[in-house]
Formats: C-alpha cells, sequence, structure tokens
C-alpha cells in the first residue's frame, strides 16, 4: 500500500470538514422524496458490506466497518445540514449469502453507495448485482484480480490486487529469503487459491522446486499436509487463505519438525493468526497492499479518533475503508447525491485520503505504482519490516 516513506502524498483529518467548502446540493428528486432542511436529502445512506459476525469478522469487518462509521460520524459533525446514514450489511464472509444481501442493499433506494464488498468470494456474487443497480462500490480488501475484469462500471478497488501481491511476494522469497524449495498451499478459496497460484507461478518460473500438497479445509486438523511438507524438505511454506486456519497449519508444521519460514499474505495479517499459531508463529512473514498497524506521526489523528470511539487500535484496512468512505463523503459534500453521480465522481475525481491520493482505472484498479509490505511476527508482535 504505502511505506514509511510515504511514496504517496497524505495527511491526517478528522472528518473532511474544510475538503470541500460546496455544500450538499439538495434535490427533492435525489435519494429520497424529501429534504432535510436546505442539505442533502433525508435518509441518504452509505453502507458497508462485509462480515460484522462469524469467523471472519474481527478481520476483514469490523475493522473495515469502524473505519466506514467513524468517517460518517466526523462527516455529520462537520456538516449539520447534510446527515448521512450508515446501514452495515452483514456478509459473514459467506460468498452463498452475498446475493441475497445485495438484492436487500439494491432495494434500499436510500443507499447510494456501499464501501466492500470485503471479500472476493463474496464479490464475485454480489458485484453483477451492484452493477445491474448502478450502486458504486469501493472496496478496501477484496483482492482477487479477476474482479477487475468483469466489464463492471460500479467497481473501485482502493487496494493492490494479488497481481502485484504475488509476484512481490514471490520476488522477496527468491532475493531476500534465497529460497531454493517451497511449499504452496491454499484454503480453496476464490482470495487464497487466486494468491497461491500466482506465487507458485511465479516460484517455478525463478527456478524454485515448488511441493504443492493442495488445499486444506477448515478443520483444523492437516497430518496429512504436515507428512507431505516434511518430507519435501522446504526452506519456506507459502499459505494463501485466512488467518483463523493459518494459525493452526503453522503450529501443525512447527510441531512435525517443519523449520521452514512461513509465510502468508493479508489474509492472515491479524492478532488472530499469532494467537492461533503461538510460539510457531515467531519469524513468520505475513505480506499485504496496506499496513497492519498506522505508526506514522500524521496518521495519528486518525489512529486516536479511532481508539476513542472503538476502544480499540486500527488494524489492517481500517485505514483504507476510512479513505473509501471519506471519498463517498466528499461526492455527496459536492451535491452528488444519487448512485449515478457518485458513481462518475468516484471514477473520474481524484480524492487525497489519509493514506494516499485514490484515482481509478477505467476497470476500477487504482492508478500508480502498488506498494506491497511485508511484516514480521517477533516477540508475539506484528511488525513492519518494509516494502517487499
Amino acid at each position: 500500500m504505502r511505506h514509511r516513506s510515504r511514496l504517496f502524498v497524505s495527511f491526517a483529518l478528522l472528518g473532511i470538514a474544510g475538503l470541500v467548502a460546496v455544500g450538499c446540493g439538495s434535490s427533492s428528486k435525489k435519494a429520497a422524496s424529501s429534504s432535510s432542511g436546505g442539505g442533502c436529502p433525508s435518509g441518504i445512506t452509505v453502507g458497508f458490506f462485509g462480515a460484522l459476525t462469524g469467523n471472519n469478522s474481527p478481520q476483514l469487518g469490523i475493522n473495515e466497518a469502524n473505519g466506514v462509521q467513524l468517517a460518517i460520524d466526523q462527516f455529520n459533525s462537520a456538516h449539520p445540514n447534510c446527515h448521512v446514514s450508515y446501514k452495515p450489511f452483514d456478509s459473514q464472509g459467506d460468498p452463498a449469502q452475498a446475493p441475497a444481501l445485495a438484492t436487500t442493499a439494491i432495494n434500499d433506494k436510500n443507499v447510494v453507495a456501499i464501501v466492500g464488498p470485503a471479500f472476493s468470494g463474496e464479490s464475485k456474487q454480489a458485484n453483477p448485482i451492484f452493477n445491474q443497480a448502478g450502486l458504486p462500490i469501493i472496496t478496501a480488501s477484496a483482492t482477487n484480480p479477476s474482479l477487475s475484469t468483469n466489464g463492471w462500471t460500479i467497481f473501485h478497488r482502493a487496494v493492490a490486487n494479488d497481481d502485484a501481491q504475488g509476484p512481490a511476494v514471490a520476488s522477496y522469497m527468491l532475493d531476500t529469503l534465497h529460497v531454493k524449495k517451497a511449499a504452496v498451499i491454499d484454503d480453496a478459496s476464490e482470495y487464497g487459491k487466486g494468491l497461491a497460484d500466482i506465487v507458485r507461478q511465479k516460484l517455478q518460473a525463478g527456478g524454485v522446486s515448488v511441493t504443492s500438497p493442495g488445499s486444506i479445509d477448515k478443520s483444523h486438523n492437516y497430518p496429512a499436509t504436515v507428512n507431505a511438507v516434511k518430507a519435501a524438505g522446504v526452506d519456506a511454506v507459502f499459505y494463501g487463505g485466512y488467518y483463523q486456519e493459518a494459525g493452526p497449519l503453522a503450529l501443525q508444521l512447527k510441531n512435525g519438525g517443519v523449520n521452514a519460514t512461513f509465510i502468508s499474505g493479508d489474509g492472515s495479517l491479524d492478532a488472530g493468526f499469532v494467537q492461533g499459531a503461538g510460539s510457531a508463529a515467531s519469524g513468520a512473514l505475513l505480506t499485504a497492499p496496506a499496513a497492519y498497524a498506522l505508526t506514522a506521526p500524521e496518521d495519528q489523528a486518525f489512529v486516536n479518533a479511532y481508539k476513542a470511539k472503538f476502544n480499540t487500535n486500527p488494524a489492517l484496512y481500517s485505514g483504507e475503508a476510512y479513505d473509501a468512505a471519506n471519498q463517498i463523503l466528499a461526492g455527496i459534500a459536492a451535491g452528488k447525491t444519487t448512485r449515478s453521480e457518485l458513481n462518475t465522481y468516484i471514477s473520474t475525481t481524484p480524492y487525497k485520503g489519509l493514506l494516499k491520493t485514490y484515482a481509478y482505472q477505467p476497470n476500477g484498479e487504482l492508478k500508480g505504482t502498488p506498494v506491497i509490505l511485508v511484516h514480521k511476527v517477533v516477540s508475539g508482535k506484528i511488525t513492519l519490516v518494509g516494502p517487499a
């Protein structure tokens, strides 16, 4: 996403007061049938689509939802005549639930934009529905590259995709870790398998001998995988998937006599991985197109406001979700209060956010050179190493 030398010009802000001097345009034809008194149409709503309950909620759900809610609360404080409501859509990270939930969202005519979906699998199911309804979305974390290849005109991705992360991980393994033999494992999800496949292909192209023991399930019991990895005598293990399975997998590999470096992507970049892996987490490398923790001085206004509201620090993708919401809110403040107007605004108007400037290509991918960050678990804490 970025590194501490700030490849992108960024700044911290509390709300977006002063970002735009234009007030919200009022029109009885926009978003709702009645005006809220000289500001925005009444009932105008920004949604969040992701896991708020279930196993996936602590990482790619609540982290992001909190960022969205904070942005909206700050906007409302700064714009008393332009109240925007917040509406969460809890997908539980389940692609099977996504179509019905997306249909619920598009049928609420007050919902003018959505931050999300958070996961690649649910995005694949929900985004065609959003596209048909013309409801603009900005995902802060769905990284499967294929999402931008479907011709969806409402799609915007606020992070680099796995076509950037996968090669960066493989290059790091080749050039920095000097890996000669590797095992590549995934969880068979849209995200996990997609990322693992890219890493596998790039490692093989670089001359690495790659063992592929197959996908793991949610049983948290992986003796066959451990035995296959141990027999291969690998230097490193790359896992594509989420932290709920990454932790037990790393622990069982270590207990099974595998001393290879454990590497995974942003799906595992969570304190839950450290908890699940225990002592086996030490030395693990976790990559992402974003920083796990925001430590730069210019980030601290956001960090402090987030912690004051939610009694916890922002984590992976909290800042991206906050920026995505604020980009939508900047459009609303500029008088763009229909789905169509907002979609055009997001697609064509660069937005200078907390983390960087967001400007999108026609396929919804970010413009500019992506940065992939490497994190390492040291003494039970996730620490930033730097760009891959």
